[in-house]
């Protein structure tokens, strides 16, 4: 095995038009090292990721691999050089099969024509080996998010690639699906391969990491093994500062909420995409009142997230059951008069079915309140619709160029920010968060707390579902923990704790 680093990347400068993002950053990981790349959304990990994967290639500086030099001016350099990276943004194409995905840019080919039936087989012999229970003809677009992010990285892992890149790569995972990947990653350590960690949880960096970069506003403030850099000191690096204690989840700051439901739910059902008889969700019934924060906690599968979709109307007749808002009935058949109504859902994939990415950060936000923005003939009040994405872009802290640049060129944990204000703009009653905080940053996330403190405060009830186990129980007044599609258990107050959340998701409440 080579002792020179996998990868040596010196000097790095990257500018986007006449902003510098990059300023002389230097980085390595050497064989066999998990070395985490940390920093807020907007430090540069992302651009300097993409430059080492070759989607960028108009940069400045050096960049060697076991002590050669490297150019990489487009992807396809960095895969025949043995770079293979998991985007955070999934890159799987959704109309092709599981086993065109697999084998997309390098398919198996004789005299210039695709062999389909061997892929398939050698895709049924990967799916195995990644525990992934998939059929290499379905469509990936008819898969999970979580079953998605799989399937990138089995794609990742399928390549004897001598760099792997994970930018995030459990962030639409559940708590079972995730020891696996762990385990995949300390196999390719043990092979002497590198790998650069991306991670926004903190326990992930301190369980994986040989070695932590830290990235500010696309500088190094410094690199050092976990023993030296306590959390704190972590924290510090990334935002230079210290973050207030008040900002962080709790519940000391929130009121008691109100007695009168904001939201009633009963004998909620929801049927099987292709089997009706068969329902994803059974006689599901709770409430939440005005100013509380009621956590939907349970594994993939759980039907947790349908739960959300049939409230909103994004289920159509798959749903049944009845629910009320503030009182009134919810008819739970159309998005558009949920919106009416004060009730607004914010899914987990913002990519997917979130933001439209080449609209600007302005026509994003706005997007679910134009008829409150509009005349009678239907014209938008351009000059009203501009000042109330700019309040809320303060509110939320939003850091972008322009509120009239496209949404895609902001940084991940922005987006997410767009996002969310999208779903204050057109001021909701009941707000229902999926994964709110995913792919946001330390310092980003105290912001996101900071104002559901406020909007709870102003008696916004939410039903929040979210990975992060220390997110739900801080976060959450009760939590809703279900199993195959029931509500197991309700937990509140001293009960709300990750052994019996995690006991009752997996069928063993007592």
């Amino acid at each position: 095995m080579t002792h020179d680093p996998v990868i040596t990347m010196q000097g790095i400068h990257k500018s986007f038009g006449a902003v510098e993002v990059l300023h002389g950053v230097d980085f390595e990981v050497r064989p066999g090292e998990v070395h985490v790349l940390a920093g807020e959304n907007g430090a540069g990990k992302s651009t300097l990721i993409r430059i080492l994967s070759g989607v960028h290639d108009d940069w400045s500086g050096s960049v060697t691999m076991q002590g050669r030099p490297l150019k990489l001016a487009h992807p396809r350099d960095a895969v025949r050089a043995g770079i293979a990276t998991i985007h955070q943004e999934l890159s799987l194409v959704p109309s092709m099969s599981v086993a065109d995905n697999l084998f997309l840019g390098r398919e198996l080919a004789r005299c210039g024509a695709v062999r389909f039936a061997r892929e398939e087989a050698e895709a049924a012999r990967l799916l195995r080996a990644m525990d992934l229970e998939l059929s290499p003809r379905q469509p990936v677009g008819e898969l999970p998010l979580s079953s998605r992010q799989l399937l990138e990285i089995g794609r990742a892992l399928a390549r004897d690639a001598l760099l792997f890149i994970f930018d995030e790569p459990t962030s639409a995972l559940g708590e079972h699906e995730v020891e696996p990947l762990f385990a995949r990653i300390l196999a390719l350590k043990a092979r002497g391969r590198g790998v650069v960690y991306i991670t926004h949880r903190m326990e992930e960096i301190y369980r994986l990491a040989d070695r932590i970069t830290v990235l500010r506003d696309g500088r190094v403030v410094g690199t050092a093994r976990p023993g030296e850099l306590p959390p704190d000191g972590l924290v510090r690096w990334m935002v230079g500062r210290d973050l207030a204690a008040g900002r962080e989840p709790g519940r000391a700051a929130r009121r008691e909420p109100a007695a009168a439901p904001a939201l009633a739910v009963e004998a909620l059902r929801v049927a099987h995409p292709e089997r009706a008889e068969r329902p994803v969700v059974e006689d599901v019934s709770f409430t939440v009142a005005r100013g509380e924060i009621v956590g939907l906690a349970g594994l993939q599968g759980s039907g947790a997230s349908e739960v959300l979709h049939a409230l909103f109307g994004a289920l159509g007749h798959r749903a049944s059951g009845r629910a009320s808002l503030g009182g009134a009935p919810l008819e739970m058949r159309s998005p558009r008069e949920s919106v009416a109504r004060g009730l607004m859902l914010l899914t987990n994939d913002r990519k997917g079915t979130g933001l439209a990415p080449d609209l600007s950060v302005t026509h994003n936000v706005s997007l679910a309140s134009l008829p409150g923005l509009s005349t009678r003939l239907g014209w938008v009040h351009r000059r009203r619709e501009q000042e109330a994405v700019a309040g809320l872009a303060r509110d939320f802290r939003l850091d972008a160029p322009s509120l009239a640049a496209p949404v895609r060129m902001l940084s991940g944990g922005n987006q997410q920010k767009a996002y969310l204000a999208r779903c204050l703009l057109p001021g909701p009653r009941v707000l229902l968060l999926d994964e709110p905080t995913r792919g946001i940053d330390v310092g980003a996330k105290a912001d996101i707390y900071a104002l559901i403190g406020a909007w709870v405060a102003a008696g916004i009830a939410i039903l929040l579902i979210t990975s992060e186990m220390e997110e739900l129980l801080a976060l959450s007044d009760r939590v809703l923990v279900m199993h195959r599609g029931r509500v197991a258990a309700e937990l509140a107050g001293a009960d709300a704790t990750k052994e019996k959340v995690l006991a009752a998701a997996m069928g063993h409440a007592a």
